[in-house]
């Protein structure tokens, strides 16, 4: 670790919240592998040294016939410095969006789903007649032009301030629709939750029946996912889980990591409140991808890009129905990233599935603005460079 890196750790610990004022002995055991078919150094690399100033846990997974690697490093929490558990729970963000696009496309091809028809017509009481030509195949690939609603705070210690708040998913579709559209539903890309928070509605209505209920009753027991489950209101990670921190202004007023395992995540709800592990998330992404929970024409929606261009970069859409790609070591690979205070989550597979990647990493500022450097050293490590 570079000299700047350390002390840059150093202090940032020293403010942790009931924190020690040093790296915990255990911080310096290297990432452990305990399946090892397919050795990579470079992902040994990229798990060496936590926790550090960007991470203080990562575990992850790699499966597929192109080989298995699994390891894990980094402590659980910065006051007892113990390992990381491999097996430990964490809020998956974005990745919600996975499965709520895979149920959204179960009710499709059951014919209780029209992706063209508009979500004014399930929703007439909830999405103004200036929302009424968006799609639900618009929600679901982000091309329906509904802006982002007003959530308080707009910085990291405000939102900490409010972590406790409990939002109603209506109340945020009433905040979005009430603004003008950023831009004519299908013309162009914009990533935001608001989609899938108005898709989990749409569920709702056509199968009478909660959000929640209709993911466990068709994806999670199906697939045997016992550790990924919907937190609600409770702002709790139940059961095992590596400690999430965040870096801020502390009371003091100085700069350090508070603690943000315990943080509601109702602002998100169908498009970002699963909590789950690597093993579950590898299981779910094997099933998606080899046409177990969506099939045949349907399935490819995940697997096609609109061809429209991004809302801020003008750059071509990236964003599929449930899933993103990007192309690295020369070839697609496809997934979903997810970020809630204190984590940061991805899975993904080359299309065929011959590899996939599931990750954790607790990341010190899971929501910046550029990638954390630990995830984007495991990417690069099991799928090469862009």
């Amino acid at each position: 670790m570079k000299a700047r890196t350390c002390l840059l750790v150093a202090e940032l610990v020293a403010g942790v919240t009931a924190g020690p004022s040093a790296l915990p002995a255990a911080a310096s055991a290297p990432a452990a592998s305990s399946v090892a078919q397919s050795p990579n150094p470079a992902l040994d690399a990229a798990l060496a040294g936590l926790p550090h100033a960007d991470a203080t846990a990562a575990l992850v997974r790699v499966g597929g016939k192109e080989g298995v690697w699994r390891g894990s490093s980094g402590v659980h929490d910065l006051r007892t410095g113990r390992p990381a558990d491999p097996a430990g729970r964490f809020r998956a963000g974005s990745v919600t969006k996975v499965f709520t696009a895979a149920v959204a496309l179960q009710l499709a091809a059951e014919g209780r789903l029209d992706l063209d028809r508009s979500a004014r017509s399930y929703l007439p009481e909830l999405i103004p007649a200036s929302y009424g030509t968006v799609t639900v195949r618009q929600l679901l690939d982000h091309t329906h032009g509904i802006p982002a609603p007003d959530l308080p705070g707009t910085t990291v210690e405000e939102w900490y301030a409010n972590r406790f708040q409990v939002h109603d998913t209506r109340d945020l579709v009433r905040s979005a629709t009430s603004k003008k559209p950023e831009f004519a539903p299908g013309t162009r890309q914009h990533y935001l939750n608001i989609g899938y928070q108005i898709t989990g509605l749409v569920i709702e209505r056509v199968t009478g029946d909660t959000y929640e209920r209709q993911v466990a009753r068709r994806v999670l027991r199906p697939l045997g996912l016992r550790d990924t489950y919907f937190p609600g209101t409770n702002p709790r990670i139940v059961g095992p889980h590596n400690h999430g921190y965040q870096r801020m202004r502390l009371d003091d007023g100085t700069l350090g990591l508070r603690d943000v395992s315990v943080w509601g995540a109702t602002d998100a709800w169908a498009a970002g409140d699963l909590v789950s592990t690597t093993a579950d998330l590898e299981r779910f992404t094997h099933a998606l991808f080899g046409g177990r929970l969506v099939r045949g024409s349907l399935l490819e929606e995940m697997f096609t890009l609109p061809k429209v261009t991004d809302f801020r970069s003008g750059e071509p859409a990236a964003h599929s129905v449930g899933l993103s790609m990007k192309v690295l070591g020369g070839r697609e690979v496809w997934g979903k990233t997810g970020g809630r205070w204190g984590y940061n989550t991805a899975v993904a597979a080359t299309r065929d599935g011959a590899r996939t990647l599931v990750y954790s990493v607790n990341s010190t500022d899971a929501k910046g603005r550029d990638m954390n450097e630990v995830a984007e050293n495991i990417m690069v490590a099991v799928y090469g460079r862009p």
